[in-house]
């Protein structure tokens, strides 16, 4: 199982909630499944920081990641997200999700407690030798407050060989390129963040895991599968064209912008997220409404 190949367009999921805000609307959750299987995603990533994970119990996790590989039955990877800041939690959560089925969990840097690079190293050890399957750590440093170092990941890989990928949202293309230098093939680097997927890419990352592609599946996994192939002048017009709706889909705290996307497109019923989120204001809104629009026409 370590040797899950890591690459392509793979969806951070968003959760769909009912208009009270207190259950999950898994009418529409499975919705927007179908739409990323039609639009050729290689995999999809429930329960990560799109999915508003801190907001889920753990039972709603659990049943995610069964309900996600139950429908997918093997057409896209599952990558579960599993990561919070207790150790333990965090294997218990990835225990379960590899009992469902999932290929994979993908652990956070562990946000809040900002835990020391030691700190670090001690927290992947522990949930590797406790579970079976492959993982994918995450750097968030915006979100958890503390970066994962190209230096501890490389003691990582060394100690930890289920340690299979990188979720880099560092927002610097150097540290991708500096760990892939030094790291070679021992790991799947993918970007974690939309703006950047390009020139990530460019500099040896293998695909994206995207909140855009919630929306527009087909679209992201084209400029990934392009840049792939050899054809990067194709992947650099395509990416360009969906550069505005990168950035209005994070003009506001995700993952609100996304699921009013979501909504205007008929996947989700309601756009709302769970405090202390707030929804997308009606500027943000009208925002996407403009760029969706102009987007489409183009396309």
């Amino acid at each position: 199982m370590a040797s899950l190949d890591l690459k392509g367009t793979l969806t951070a999921l968003a959760t769909p909630f009912s208009a009270s805000g207190t259950e999950i609307d898994w009418a529409s959750y499975e919705k927007l499944l179908e739409s990323q299987l039609g639009g050729g995603v290689s995999g999809v990533v429930p329960c990560g920081t799109t999915g508003e994970s801190p907001t889920l119990s753990e039972s709603e996790q659990r049943e995610l990641v069964a309900r996600t590989v139950k429908a997918l039955r093997g057409r896209a990877s599952v990558v579960a997200g599993t990561g919070t800041n207790d150790t333990k939690k965090t294997i218990d959560l990835t225990r379960a999700a590899f009992d469902a089925g999932a290929d994979a969990a993908m652990i956070v840097v562990p946000y809040y407690s900002r835990p020391s690079q030691e700190g670090l190293i001690r927290h992947v050890t522990m949930v590797a030798q406790a579970v079976p399957g492959p993982l994918v750590l995450y750097n968030i440093p915006a979100r958890s407050g503390v970066e994962l170092s190209v230096e501890t990941f490389l003691r990582i890989l060394d100690l930890c060989p289920t340690v299979v990928g990188l979720k880099d949202a560092s927002g610097n293309v150097t540290y991708c390129q500096d760990l892939l230098s030094r790291s070679g093939d021992r790991v799947s680097v993918l970007s974690g963040d939309d703006p950047l997927t390009l020139s990530l890419l460019a500099v040896g990352a293998r695909g994206v895991i995207s909140v855009t592609s919630n929306v527009y599946p087909r679209a992201v996994a084209e400029i990934v599968d392009d840049f792939a192939a050899g054809r990067v002048p194709a992947a650099t017009a395509k990416n360009r064209a969906l550069f505005p709706v990168h950035r209005a889909l994070f003009s506001e705290p995700s993952p609100a912008p996304v699921k009013a996307a979501l909504a205007a497109k008929g996947v989700f019923a309601n756009a709302g997220v769970r405090p202390p989120l707030a929804d997308a204001t009606p500027t943000c809104r009208a925002r996407l409404a403009d760029v969706m629009t102009a987007y489409e026409a183009r396309a």
